[in-house]
């Protein structure tokens, strides 16, 4: 019995048996990129900001993402050892720099919940932020790869073995609530960076079944009556596990993503539907 999952037996047997073809993340990724305009998200931004609120882009793909996941219970699924699991918690991984450097960084998650709105997560992804860029923190995360570095003649034995327990269900929650490789999805924003959205590669180890990586704005050419407008958008390079779930639930749930991001308002107060695996 896993710590962070709930087996699922009385699935699609297409699910059960594609994990057996297809053994490792690595083999199963497909990639998509999503265009977000982001004048949405501004005029939100900025219409919460003369009511003294803060709110962040980062924030509101969070939101729109936790909120999709309350509908579409499947993305927060993940594989191991050929089986299908339902994730426990819903958590998001996060590589946040310290601050005043580009050399140093630091990976953990934030937890939460799917009834959170856009206010709980804003609030939880500043605590998280602010305690993660001191210069002297040291999250549970850093700890551990501090441990095993200490150790080299040990350090591939080590891992072999946390790797070993993962397939097997025998880590300790302890090391999975450290650990960033297990989470829902990974979420990293290179745009804070000048960079352009790149497609992350999803790790072996660990649950993480998505990344997405959000890049510099660009001008999107749309197709109107009137003719063609270039529309200025968020790019978010998106990889998934293509086992948890169809290529038409992934769509369907990706379009209800982009529709909470060109509404922002409807992030706000406890989601209408809310579907679990278990």
């Amino acid at each position: 019995m896993r710590k962070d999952g709930v087996r699922l037996k009385n699935i699609d047997p297409m699910y059960s048996i594609v994990p057996h073809i297809m053994d490792k993340r690595s083999d199963s990724q497909n990639y998509i990129t999503i265009d977000i305009p982001v004048e949405p998200m501004d005029k939100y931004i900025r219409a919460k900001r003369q009511e003294g609120i803060k709110i962040s882009h980062l924030s509101l793909i969070s939101a729109a993402y936790i909120r999709t996941c309350a509908e579409y219970q499947q993305l927060n699924r993940f594989i191991v050892n050929r089986k299908v699991f339902a994730r426990k918690e819903l958590t998001v991984g996060m590589v946040v720099l310290k601050a005043g450097t580009l050399e140093k960084e630091t990976m953990s998650k934030l937890y939460f919940d799917v009834e959170d709105d856009i206010n709980d997560v804003q609030r939880k992804m500043d605590e998280y932020i602010e305690k993660n860029r001191e210069e002297e923190s040291n999250n549970k995360t850093d700890k551990i790869i501090r441990t095993l570095c200490s150790m080299t003649f040990l350090m591939r034995f080590g891992v072999s073995a946390l790797k070993w327990m993962d397939r097997h269900g025998l880590l300790p929650k302890s090391i999975i609530d450290a650990s960033p490789f297990h989470c829902s999805i990974v979420l990293t924003n290179l745009g804070s960076l000048r960079t352009n959205h790149i497609y992350h590669h999803i790790y072996d180890f660990g649950t993480v079944s998505q990344i997405l990586a959000i890049g510099n704005l660009r001008e999107v050419p749309k197709r109107r009556a009137e003719g063609v407008e270039f529309v200025r958008c968020m790019p978010i390079g998106v990889v998934m596990d293509e086992r948890i779930c169809s290529g038409a639930y992934y769509a369907t749930a990706f379009k209800r993503f982009a529709e909470y991001l060109a509404d922002p308002k409807k992030l706000e107060g406890e989601p209408k539907v809310i579907n679990r695996d278990f």
